[in-house]
């Protein structure tokens, strides 16, 4: 098979690299061409020169893969590909992408004859090494002619993906992935602060998280990374304690209001990141200046 890829970055390009180790040719393009060359050398990609110049190099039905940006980065490239593209060609996003907008571009796509299948890809940079994790929505035409790829870029050609229903229904899934995600990642964080606090105990917290990476009933892949990065440093004195959050968990939150579900863990585990963005603490400062104002509590001035 061939197949075109757009959005050349870690995941993209790594993407490529296990797309060309399995044997599926490769049309790549980024605005970056120094990484373009880079994969042609090193990987046997086709480069391409543009978009245009990508989509002229395969042949039907033509597959273009986009690893983009959400928000106005993907719906600008779709809009310019499709006039590009003929009936029974195909689009896959496999961003970050809001579930919403991923049904609205399939039914506009579908109007033009053109499939459209949305992907929720985990794995992250270990993807080209383990492979990816693939939640894809598509119809079943289009779920058929992807499978080769899908097969290429899974931990397996049994596992590690699935066509998990309509357009739409792959970065829905993903997106509440993600909420699971922050769940785990804040739970890891408090307990291992709890121990790390019993000063007393002298707690080794590479020891303890090494052993609970086995038969333990909380060992995860979360863990393992929390385990390595702990082997080298405990004090993560380097590390600024802030947790950018991505749209995924939002919409998570949001999606759990629309259905009336409640989601205390996941909805707290994001507040907890807007906790760490908060450089003013001005929040904090009006907590402090009310416990004053009616108890008479001391105020902790900062030096400034």
């Amino acid at each position: 098979m061939r197949m075109a890829m757009v959005g050349l970055g870690k995941m993209g390009g790594n993407m490529v690299r296990r797309l060309r180790r399995g044997g599926v040719e490769v049309v790549g393009y980024d605005r970056a061409a120094e990484v373009v060359a880079q994969l042609a050398k090193d990987e046997g990609m086709i480069a391409a020169t543009s978009v245009e110049d990508a989509v002229a190099k395969l042949s039907g039905p033509r597959i273009v893969w986009l690893m983009l940006p959400s928000g106005d980065p993907t719906e600008q490239q779709i809009r310019a590909l499709a006039p590009l593209l003929s009936k029974g060609d195909i689009i896959v996003d496999g961003g970050n992408s809001n579930y919403h907008d991923s049904q609205r571009r399939g039914a506009w796509l579908a109007e033009q004859g053109i499939g459209f299948m949305d992907s929720g890809t985990s794995g992250g940079i270990w993807g080209l090494e383990n492979g990816y994790c693939l939640m894809v929505g598509a119809t079943p035409e289009v779920a058929q002619t992807m499978t080769p790829i899908l097969q290429a870029l899974a931990p397996a050609p049994d596992r590690g993906w699935a066509h998990v229903g309509p357009v739409g229904s792959g970065h829905f899934t993903k997106m509440i992935h993600n909420g699971i995600e922050y769940g785990m990642m804040q739970s890891f964080a408090e307990g291992l602060e709890l121990l790390r606090g019993k000063q007393e105990f002298a707690l080794d917290l590479a020891q303890i998280t090494e052993l609970w990476r086995h038969s333990s009933v909380v060992r995860s892949w979360l863990l393992d990374l929390t385990a390595e990065a702990l082997q080298h440093d405990q004090n993560l004195d380097s590390v600024a304690p802030y947790v950018p959050d991505s749209g995924e968990g939002r919409w998570t939150v949001v999606e759990a209001i629309d259905q009336g579900v409640a989601a205390p863990v996941l909805t707290l585990a994001l507040q907890m990141r807007f906790t760490s963005q908060d450089e003013t603490g001005y929040g904090y400062r009006l907590l402090s200046t009310m416990r004053n104002a009616f108890g008479g509590h001391a105020v902790k001035h900062t030096n400034g």
